[in-house]
């Protein structure tokens, strides 16, 4: 499947994987450079509920606070 960028660096992701992969309206995606590649994963409910329980005893808490206070330094 091929789409296009708009002036303003806006693409369509066509019918098929909004309906395959559950996104709406409004639907968060995360946007990850892979070195040669753009990965783009849907934050979805369905999404959401597997991840439950996958990162317990592994520091997820305090890498999440890492990130945020790094992100929070960088928008200032």
């Amino acid at each position: 499947m091929k789409t296009r960028a708009t002036a303003k660096g806006q693409i369509v992701i066509p019918a098929i994987l909004r309906r395959k992969y559950g996104i709406k309206e409004d639907t968060k995606i995360v946007v990850t450079d892979d070195g040669d590649s753009i990965i783009l994963k849907p934050i979805t409910e369905e999404y959401l509920k597997k991840l439950q329980g996958s990162l317990k005893g592994k520091g997820a808490l305090k890498i999440l606070l890492d990130e945020r206070f790094i992100e929070a330094q960088q928008n200032r």
